[in-house]
């Protein structure tokens, strides 16, 4: 008996770190120290020394059941990124530059080919993020996975001065709602959006016209990283207040927690179009209109609060970097919530 026939390949687990090296290398930042192997990653903090007040902030998240469909489709190169999102963009929106990301794959059977596609897209997460992937972990579970499935999760550490912290303090009513378009689901609902759609690739095999594509890429696509979109509005010198990453729990959970007591958010339902997807979703599944709202990102994946003086300003910087910005409403005098009108 050896550690290979009680179900743990050791040769594929030295293979797979040999196959995602390539990938690898492309997120390295010059503060990195050491390379892939050892038994942690090092990085130099030389570079935020500058800083009056240099303050590291840290997040963790995984993919959530839209593995599932990674599963399905047999499609692993992209659900990465979906992870580096959803850790990246809470420090991004708290005021931070993410510095550097570690990866945690658990599967039931190392497939070194797989596991390399997954973090392909972790790789191109960072990349998007401009943070270094320095580190990480896979781990063969038998017996307690099945063979053809994995999870994954991930963790992020960016730093920010102190005075640039975004912490929704100084928000004030009157100021000027910007939201971001979302690429998407991202990685939210999916347990909803199962319970939805049957999960056979036949299902995920429709095409829609409104989407212009399939079922299945539609809920695939991967998470928008809002970093350098972010970084952006601060270089072109506006001041965002709050900003809030709209993940689970939608609109009614997501932006209150930018706003300080008695402020309340304004949302125009109508200052923007609401992508196919969740119309599609919506429909099928007879879901109420609160609900979606208050589960899905409803093709906004970010939203800022600005002086309204800086509204055109920011907007303007928003759409340099790529993204799609519109006005969806004002902050207001009010018990903290959100307010859709």
């Amino acid at each position: 008996m050896d550690y290979k026939n009680a179900g743990v390949d050791i040769v594929a687990g030295y293979r797979s770190v040999e196959l995602m090296k390539k990938h690898i290398k492309k997120t390295m930042r010059p503060e990195v120290l050491t390379g892939i192997g050892g038994f942690s990653g090092a990085f130099s903090a030389d570079a935020i020394k500058k800083m009056e007040h240099p303050t590291l902030l840290s997040g963790t998240d995984g993919v959530g059941t839209k593995l599932k469909l990674a599963f399905l489709m047999d499609k692993h190169d992209t659900i990465g990124i979906d992870c580096v999102a959803m850790c990246v963009n809470d420090v991004a929106c708290a005021g931070a530059e993410p510095l550097f990301f570690l990866d945690y794959i658990a599967c039931g059977k190392n497939y070194p080919e797989k596991i390399a596609q997954i973090v392909s897209g972790v790789a191109e997460g960072c990349a998007q993020a401009g943070a270094a992937l320095i580190g990480g972990e896979t781990a063969e579970h038998p017996g307690l996975m099945p063979q053809d499935e994995y999870d994954l999760a991930g963790f992020a550490v960016g730093v920010a001065d102190q005075k640039d912290l975004i912490t929704g303090a100084d928000i004030r009513p009157g100021d000027t709602l910007i939201g971001i378009a979302s690429s998407g689901v991202h990685s939210n609902g999916f347990s909803l959006i199962r319970k939805v759609f049957s999960m056979d690739k036949e299902t995920l095999s429709v095409y829609y016209e409104e989407l212009g594509k399939t079922l299945g890429e539609a809920l695939l696509t991967p998470t928008k990283i809002y970093v350098k979109a972010l970084r952006g509005v601060k270089e072109a010198g506006v001041c965002i207040k709050g900003c809030s990453h709209i993940t689970g729990g939608g609109f009614y959970e997501n932006i209150p927690r930018m706003l300080p007591d008695g402020i309340k958010a304004v949302v125009k339902k109508d200052s923007y179009e609401v992508p196919a997807i969740f119309r599609i979703l919506a429909q099928k599944g007879e879901i109420a209109e609160q609900m979606m709202y208050n589960t899905y990102n409803m093709g906004i994946g970010m939203v800022l609060a600005v002086d309204p003086k800086d509204a055109q300003k920011t907007k303007e910087a928003l759409e340099k970097a790529g993204e799609t910005a519109y006005v969806i409403g004002e902050t207001a005098s009010g018990e903290k919530s959100v307010e859709l009108c």
